[in-house]
């Protein structure tokens, strides 16, 4: 019911017009605004009018060109950094540890008899190529040359450079079809250089891979957290496509992240490893170590990217510090909590881990080889459904993912496409590596490892095959480094405010008063187009007729008496086709105004009597 009136007041006012003019409506908010500018303009003279009006109109220019600034600089979104420092029991990073070899030799050996006769051949045919050698490689298994990334490069003519295949008669047979220029090929200009191939073991399946990697038994021989044993139980398996077996300590995926009390070697996780380098891989793997990365709980170790090299035959100690980072979302960047709205497939997923931009941008490469070469690198997960590449299946992969892997075009889209974690964190390491064991020592330090790995009493190992880790807390803190918003809206409104006041001499009261202006001013612009429009329909009505129009009493007789016409002596008055108009509204029918007999009249007051 209060709609209801209020509406129905607004119709009244809307029909009555406006009570007062732009002008009057103007010197009243002058002489009754807080603001002193306006004030002064109809109070002074004519000159001070003027002046008043000149500096009002300045200093105001001045309030709103300020205002642009500050809310310019707001919503750019700009953020400061703080960093602080914090103490209490952190959990400990997880650790992820895999061996330089990816294969054992004695388990793949099937697989390589005939590659590794051709590697042979290969290195014999650039040192000595001559022509007895070619006969020598006529025996080998030649299929496998597609495999191999070897090929020669003749440079004697730097504007005519020939790709030259190793095992062609004389050096003469170039990959494109074009002879080398004349003889053996053997000076410095010819260089060897590596060509892309598809990986032999990518075409095995991942659970035949797994067994033929170093198994955590073989791989763990000892280990200690804090002051508690554990053992190569207490390591997560995951195959990595480049170094085969990793394994995992205090991943926390299915038990809880272990905390560490104290800053210290005797406080972190001590490692002994047997990588086994007499059984590494010829041709494929020329360092001897071990590889390793320190990252959070529930992420997947990048660990060619990421790790670092322990070197076999010594002691390596790291010490970790720990940076915390909290980035700010939107709008203030672009970073992502979860990755939720990042418009890429992660196939990290699969493996249960957490979002990072390097899962994101190989998430990315990947279905990119996917949908310009038709199958997907060995070295990233596969959708479901995909295939990956191989010269058998797919012949021209190589060249595809050559040109893929060079463009700068799918690089900028995969970096613009993917974006940060908004929570990070990253461990700082300090590393340093002695001889283990010394001299001294080493006799009955392999005694005891031999007796506990091999059970025997003989040494079964070697200096040249382990390595011992230690990685703990350097300090017992950690470093946040925190965004937050530069500019809030506690510094924009105080700000505008203060301009206001200071140019002005207004308050949040003078702006209620403008705002009240600017609305009496709407509300006279609408009822006075409100006013237009009905005074435009009248006269719209009125220019239908072309005639004066009737009288009162040509109305009334028109209306009681049926047989009534209108004076139609002037033919100019009303035209031939157009008829006399019926009135919208007929007068009332006044019965007091005929004549009646009396009889009548008595009959109708005798029935009121009853």
């Amino acid at each position: 019911m209060q709609v209801k009136k209020y509406l129905v007041r607004c119709l009244h006012r809307l029909q009555k017009g406006p009570g007062y003019t732009y002008k009057e409506l103007l010197v009243w908010y002058c002489d009754n605004t807080n603001t002193h500018g306006p004030k002064r303009i109809i109070c002074e003279g004519p000159k001070k009018k003027a002046m008043w009006f000149v500096l009002t109109l300045l200093f105001a220019s001045i309030v709103f060109w300020q205002w642009g600034v500050f809310i310019r600089t707001y919503l750019s979104w700009e953020v400061s950094v703080s960093l602080s420092i914090g103490f209490k029991t952190m959990d400990f990073p997880a650790v992820t540890i895999c061996n330089a070899s990816p294969f054992q030799y004695s388990k793949v050996k099937h697989l390589l008899k005939d590659l590794d006769q051709l590697m042979e051949a290969v290195l014999e045919r650039i040192l000595a190529p001559e022509p007895a050698g070619a006969n020598a490689t006529r025996a080998l298994n030649l299929t496998l040359w597609n495999h191999t990334p070897l090929v020669l490069i003749d440079e004697r003519n730097p504007r005519r450079p020939v790709v030259l295949d190793l095992f062609a008669d004389n050096h003469n047979a170039s990959a494109r079809g074009s002879p080398a220029p004349g003889g053996a090929c053997n000076g410095p200009r010819c260089k060897v250089a590596m060509r892309l191939a598809t990986n032999i073991f990518s075409q095995v399946p991942t659970q035949e891979l797994v067994k033929m990697g170093y198994s955590s038994e073989q791989l763990i021989l000892a280990c200690l957290f804090g002051a508690e044993p554990c053992s190569y139980r207490n390591f997560t398996s995951l195959f990595h496509p480049d170094y085969g077996n990793c394994y995992i300590f205090n991943w926390g995926m299915a038990e809880q992240a272990l905390p560490s009390s104290n800053p210290g070697v005797e406080f972190g996780l001590k490692l002994i490893l047997d990588l086994g380098q007499e059984d590494y891989v010829p041709f494929l793997t020329s360092t001897a170590g071990a590889r390793l990365l320190l990252h959070e709980q529930r992420s997947y170790p990048f660990v060619k990217e990421e790790g670092i090299y322990a070197m076999s035959g010594t002691e390596t100690s790291i010490g970790v510090l720990v940076d915390k980072l909290e980035r700010k979302g939107k709008p203030y960047s672009q970073c992502t909590a979860n990755g939720s709205d990042v418009p890429v497939h992660n196939l990290y997923r699969g493996y249960n881990t957490s979002y990072s931009i390097q899962a994101c941008i190989r998430s990315c490469f990947q279905e990119h080889m996917i949908r310009n070469c038709s199958c997907g690198h060995y070295l990233y997960p596969l959708p479901p459904g995909e295939k990956y590449c191989s010269s058998r299946d797919f012949p021209d992969w190589v060249y595809c993912y050559s040109q893929l892997r060079r463009s700068p075009a799918q690089r900028e889209t995969c970096i613009g496409m993917c974006k940060e974690s908004c929570n990070d964190t990253q461990y700082k390491m300090t590393i340093s590596m002695a001889d283990w064991p010394s001299e001294a020592s080493e006799d009955w330090i392999f005694h005891v490892l031999s007796q506990e790995r091999d059970q025997s009493t003989n040494i079964t190992l070697s200096r040249k095959g382990i390595v011992k880790l230690n990685i703990y807390f350097q300090e017992f803190n950690y470093r946040t480094i925190e965004e937050s918003a530069a500019n809030n809206i506690v510094w924009l409104l105080s700000n505008l405010g203060g301009q206001f006041g200071f140019w002005m001499g207004g308050s949040v009261l003078c702006l209620i008063e403008f705002a009240e202006i600017v609305i009496d001013f709407l509300w006279i612009t609408v009822i006075r187009l409100v006013a237009f429009s009905k005074s435009l329909r009248q006269r719209r009505a009125q220019a239908r007729y072309a005639g004066p129009p009737p009288t009162v009493a040509e109305l009334v007789e028109a209306h009681t008496n049926f047989a009534f016409h209108p004076d139609t002596a002037n033919p100019e008055a009303y035209p031939h086709e157009q008829t006399l108009p019926i009135p919208g509204t007929p007068p009332p029918n006044y019965d007091s105004l005929r004549l009646q007999p009396l009889d009548i009249i008595e009959s109708d007051s005798e029935g009121d009597a009853i």
